[in-house]
């Protein structure tokens, strides 16, 4: 099983990037946990939104391949704790399908991509930045993954 992080938007800065990786490398080799970006449509004074972000969203149905699991992360989605997102993590890993996580753009994600989704997930009622979502995700991917593995990291 692999997990993909399918998230709206390229270009972040540099600290992003190093918390990404921080967590990947941590992972096992049997855990992959990958970035798939989807360029930010430009948004200028006139552009047509819904029209952008359906763009974005075939996009991002484009890294799903037939099969996998889709899982929308949404304000309104389902909160997870650490426990139980550990409990998801194991029920993905039993079922043996590759993961997308999917991460929408400034205005969520498109209705095409809520409507494939089989699971959604809350981080939090508060609205993150997206640059510290991918950090945040890849975190509590590792930590679930220490708490079934009985690794230390979570206490």
């Amino acid at each position: 099983m692999r997990i993909k992080l399918v998230a709206v938007g390229s270009k972040m800065p540099r600290w992003v990037e190093d918390g990404w990786q921080e967590y990947v490398k941590r992972l096992p080799s049997e855990l992959p946990l990958e970035l798939h970006e989807i360029p930010l449509n430009t948004r200028g004074k006139n552009a047509d939104v819904a029209r952008l972000i359906r763009q974005e969203g075939e996009a991002m149905l484009g890294k799903v391949q037939p099969g996998e699991r889709i899982v929308t992360l949404e304000v309104h989605g389902k909160p997870w704790s650490t426990e139980q997102l550990a409990a998801e993590l194991e029920r993905w890993r039993l079922d043996a399908r590759n993961v997308n996580l999917m991460v929408g753009g400034p205005e969520g994600l498109a209705p095409e991509v809520c409507a494939r989704s089989e699971q959604r997930w809350s981080l939090s009622p508060l609205t993150l930045p997206h640059p510290l979502v991918r950090i945040l995700i890849g975190e509590q991917i590792y930590r679930a993954w220490t708490l079934l593995s009985g690794h230390p990291y979570h206490k």
